[in-house]
């Protein structure tokens, strides 16, 4: 694996995410913002942010694959929910959970959380965008 994940001395260290990614492989990859799409590009989970945020984060999997990486590469993400409150946190949290499960991966990773207005399509509740390092 080309990512090792901490969380440094003297940073807060939250149990949902960690404060840095330290790089060492060769090949640097930019996702771009993935979506509750079917590899047909159907809705998946509508009105449903558990499911929308697994579909993302299943199909950062598999685009990783796809390269000869997994999820286990990400060195960051960068998660964009529409109207974000604290109160949607536990549905991100099943989503994220259900994704892991589903890939055998720690989902654990740097994080930047947005909360937005809207996205590009208007069933769309969160957009994930990834960078991961092969080696």
């Amino acid at each position: 694996m080309a990512v090792t994940l901490i969380n440094p001395e003297g940073l807060p260290k939250p149990e949902v995410y960690r404060q840095l990614s330290i790089a060492t492989g060769s090949k640097l990859v930019f996702l771009a913002g993935q979506v509750a799409r079917d590899p047909d590009g159907r809705p998946v989970g509508e009105g449903d942010l558990a499911a929308q945020v697994e579909q993302a984060y299943l199909n950062i999997g598999t685009a990783l694959t796809e390269i000869g990486g997994s999820f286990d590469d990400v060195a960051k993400l960068t998660i964009y929910v529409v109207d974000w409150s604290p109160e949607k946190l536990p549905q991100l949290g099943e989503g994220v959970a259900r994704a892991a499960a589903t890939m055998g991966v720690d989902p654990v990773k740097p994080i930047t959380l947005l909360g937005v207005a809207a996205l590009g399509e208007p069933d769309l509740l969160i957009e994930v965008e990834a960078t991961a390092v092969i080696d």
